[in-house]
């Protein structure tokens, strides 16, 4: 056992440039997003180069986008790591991690969240849903903010990042209620996050039953290195139950403190993210900061990288 776990960024990692150095350097790279970029007739690499960032940032084309880049960066990566334990991804890096440990094709990865990106994207009108981050107050109490407010669940929390740190999406207008009502509850900040939907959140649920439809008929395999699944926590036992939990992961919460802590459990002792940015970094390291955790995302973190 290898004590090493390798984690892939979701949305929010995004931003204009990203790989670019890598893309120049290396081969392997070009071809990666030449492959993903013909797999869904979209040039990824113009894309994440020149921007804009609100084309960057339409959900139906980050999440290919990050996709590629993190599985470009693996490829980089995975010769000069131990074989991890086990991988794991935030949402869409759920994806990513799929692709690497090769239950999914690169090019089938691009596909199913492009689709993925575009159901989200449509499930909600613009406008009618939102999600908002509440810092340092206690889950339970967001929990309980969010029922009093809507015992149907359309405001809910629905991505458990840190210890202090629950991001909650819904309606617009419930998910601002639930804001003021979690300030006057002791909450340090309730900030509105710049996104398209209310994702996680049972709003998704019409996304999640199209969805469903759609990986019917994709080719799935066993993953050879066991991916911890954001929807219940846990390794998945069949091809089905891959993508059961792959549909439910759409309008469940992300429950990440959770899975950091399962990490522990399971031996390990040292995390990569593997992917642009370093947000997962940071929410290990307030999660259990006894389990270091680096960003390999460039050159010279690629090139630091010691066994």
């Amino acid at each position: 056992m290898s004590g090493i776990a390798v984690l892939f960024p979701g949305q929010g990692s995004q931003s204009v440039g990203m790989l670019k150095d890598l893309h120049d350097e290396y081969a392997s790279v070009r071809a990666t997003l030449s492959a993903a970029s013909a797999a869904i007739d979209l040039d990824l690499a113009a894309l994440m180069f020149e921007g804009p960032a609100e084309n960057l940032n339409s959900t139906e084309n980050t999440q290919p986008a990050l996709l590629a880049a993190s599985f470009a960066i693996w490829q980089l990566a995975k010769d000069k790591l131990p074989v991890p334990q086990l991988m794991a991804g935030h949402s869409l890096g759920e994806y990513s991690a799929l692709v690497a440990a090769g239950a999914i094709s690169l090019e089938n990865g691009v596909r199913i969240v492009r689709k993925r990106g575009q159901l989200m994207q449509s499930a909600v009108p613009a406008g009618q849903g939102a999600m908002a981050a509440i810092l340092n107050l206690d889950d339970a109490i967001i929990e309980e903010v969010c029922r009093s407010i809507s015992p149907e669940g359309l405001v809910g929390c629905a991505n458990y990042n840190s210890p202090g740190q629950v991001v909650i999406a819904g309606k617009k207008e419930l998910v601002e209620q639930a804001m003021a009502a979690c300030k006057e509850r002791g909450a340090k900040r309730a900030l509105a996050l710049p996104v398209s939907g209310p994702f996680h959140s049972a709003l998704m649920r019409p996304a999640a039953e199209q969805f469903a439809e759609f990986l019917r008929d994709i080719e799935i395999q066993m993953p050879h290195i066991p991916v911890l699944q954001n929807a219940q926590n846990r390794f998945a036992t069949s091809i089905d139950d891959i993508k059961n939990l792959l549909v439910e992961q759409i309008a469940s919460p992300v429950m990440w403190t959770q899975a950091v802590g399962i990490m522990a459990t399971q031996g390990i002792t040292q995390a990569y993210e593997v992917g642009p940015g370093q947000v997962l970094s940071g929410l290990v390291k307030r999660i259990n900061p006894e389990l270091p955790c680096s960003a390999v995302n460039n050159m010279a973190a690629l090139e630091g990288i010691t066994q």
